[in-house]
């Protein structure tokens, strides 16, 4: 069996297009308009044109009445088709084309008619106004149809009313006129109908460039998907506009930024403060990948201008990136201290062989002695003067490598740190950076020297960090701590500019302070004040417990680094 094939079904609707809903739209409204504006036009004209013909019938009475020869004919003859009176009114109807004259005594008797034959009869409608004196402009039914007219009293040479006198124009003339005027009407309502359709199709042309010819449920469906989007990836977008005020924030960007719906409406610069990160919002900042710090955080901002005149900016998180960097650098360090080692093992272990070799077997006791309790004594300097297992397993390596870049790394006589600390890691982060900086300061540069202080004064931890190299200008002793700024070219791994910031953020969050400074002998001498930055005396900090094994197993395997930075020097 064959089946029988569907049957479509014609479906009437609106078009999907928006080029054609708008344009459909905007004609109907224009047709409407046309149509509403000539029925208002018409009402008026249609009264307007009964005005003016009870007026003109009203003026030909009037014209009729002041006749001299006709109140005297009313006043000294009698009604009749061949009197002085119907000559006259009829002599006047046909000048002024007028449907009737009627010249009527104060007995409502006729004296004139366009019919001979209704002279000397009672007029079919009430002159009662008239005949008082009164001047009467009216529409209504005679025995001649419907007419609009005009009546005037009569007066004779006394000044007495004789009667009155009754002008009809024929009510089928003034609607011939108000037809005659429709066509012309409709000829200037089809005209705006014209412009108002040309406008209407140039404005949906305009529309369908500016929408790219899509229908009203694909907007819908692309404003879902953008609110999907925006709210969904994990990329900070901030949308500007031409005033440089935020518009729009996506969740990601809120966590970023740390703002919420009250930045709506605000230009940068009022919801997030002063900062690198508001002037590259606020385009004063220049650039792509631009690197900058908002609170913990470390972004990648780009900001694209958009053809309104506002703009949008991106944001991506790098904390995570940054850490891994950091790390990155903390193994290389680790590696050149073990190379570092390996090469000084590998002179220690020649030295030893020679005086083997040579038998001299109480000279290669006391050298193996001698360099045993070097390092041993080494070691517990440091431990005895920084008692945080972190700092301290810190400084060793960091030791080890300035050894070998020919820099001697010392630890101020005045440190004293108690192993109190609440954020260990925090101040790893600072020390760490700041020797950092110090060693790459004084590379290259004869009898380097970095010399790191770290003493507690209550529960306040100031660090000192002078180096021997050639210091920093003091125009940019500020600019040192901006984001992505930097005299250094970048590493491997990412941007320069991060470091000497997170130092400052990382003060400023616990109410302290890093500045830089001149040291006594020359180069440059960084200070952070970490307030509050010890817990009370007998106070453990959370954590410490499960750390000081692990950590102190670090100094321990590092603890030969100290005595190769001593000898170095």
């Amino acid at each position: 069996m064959r089946s029988t094939p569907p049957v479509r079904r014609l479906r009437l609707g609106l078009p999907r297009r928006m080029f054609s809903q708008v344009l459909l739209m905007q004609v109907a409204i224009a047709a409407g308009v046309a149509v509403l504006a000539t029925g208002l036009f018409l009402a008026p004209l249609s009264k307007q044109l009964d005005q003016e013909a009870m007026r003109r019938a009203l003026a030909i009475a009037e014209t009729t009445a002041q006749d001299p020869q006709i109140a005297e004919g009313v006043r000294t003859t009698a009604p009749s088709g061949n009197g002085p009176v119907q000559r006259e009114a009829e002599r006047i109807r046909r000048a002024t084309h007028a449907e009737y004259i009627v010249v009527l005594d104060r007995d409502w008797v006729r004296w004139s008619h366009p019919t001979p034959s209704e002279i000397g009869r009672r007029v079919s409608t009430d002159p009662s106004d008239a005949l008082a004196g009164k001047e009467v402009m009216e529409i209504d039914q005679g025995t001649l149809g419907r007419s609009a007219r005009g009546k005037v009293p009569l007066y004779d040479a006394g000044h007495q009313v004789v009667g009155a006198v009754s002008v009809g124009i024929a009510y089928d003339s003034v609607r011939a006129r108000l037809i005659s005027a429709i066509p012309g009407l409709f000829a200037y309502a089809g005209g705006a109908l014209a412009v108002g359709a040309l406008a209407a199709w140039l404005i949906s042309r305009r529309v369908q460039r500016q929408t790219r010819d899509l229908a009203f449920s694909d907007i819908s469906a692309l404003l879902a998907e953008r609110e999907a989007m925006l709210h969904g990836i994990r990329e900070g977008v901030v949308a500007l506009d031409r005033a440089g005020r935020i518009r729009l924030l996506n969740d990601e960007a809120r966590r970023l930024l740390g703002i919420g719906d009250e930045a709506l409406g605000r230009a940068p610069d009022e919801a997030l403060g002063a900062g690198r990160t508001t002037d590259v919002l606020a385009g004063r900042v220049t650039g792509t990948d631009l690197l900058t710090v908002c609170g913990q955080r470390v972004l990648v901002a780009n900001r694209t201008p958009t053809g309104d005149g506002g703009a949008v900016a991106t944001l991506r998180d790098r904390t995570e990136l940054e850490q891994l960097g950091r790390e990155l650098d903390s193994t290389r360090g680790l590696i050149d201290a073990l190379r570092a080692q390996d090469h000084e093992h590998a002179n220690r272990m020649h030295t030893l062989l020679g005086l083997l070799e040579l038998e001299m077997y109480d000279d290669a006791v006391e050298f193996v002695g001698e360099v045993v309790g070097d390092h041993r004594a080494t070691a517990e300097q440091v431990t005895e003067r920084i008692q945080d297992p972190l700092l301290a397993a810190l400084l060793v390596g960091k030791a080890t490598v300035a050894a070998e870049r020919g820099v001697a790394l010392w630890v101020s006589e005045r440190t004293r740190l108690p192993d109190r600390l609440i954020d260990p890691r925090g101040l790893v982060t600072v020390v760490g950076n700041l020797v950092d900086n110090a060693l790459d300061a004084v590379a290259a540069t004869p009898h380097a020297r970095v010399e790191v202080e770290l003493r507690a004064e209550g529960r306040t931890v100031v660090l000192g960090v002078r180096d021997t190299g050639p210091g920093v200008p003091e125009d940019q002793r500020e600019l040192i701590f901006t984001e992505g700024w930097s005299t250094k070219k970048p590493p491997a791994h990412g941007k320069r500019g991060i470091g000497l910031s997170l130092v400052r953020r990382l003060a400023e969050r616990q109410g302290g302070s890093a500045t830089v400074g001149s040291a006594a002998g020359g180069g440059a001498e960084f200070t952070v004040v970490l307030p509050e930055a010890l817990t009370g005396p007998g106070l453990v900090p959370a954590g410490a417990e499960a750390s000081v094994g692990t950590s102190a197993a670090s100094v321990g395997t590092s603890a030969v680094t100290v005595t190769v930075a001593e000898k170095e020097a």
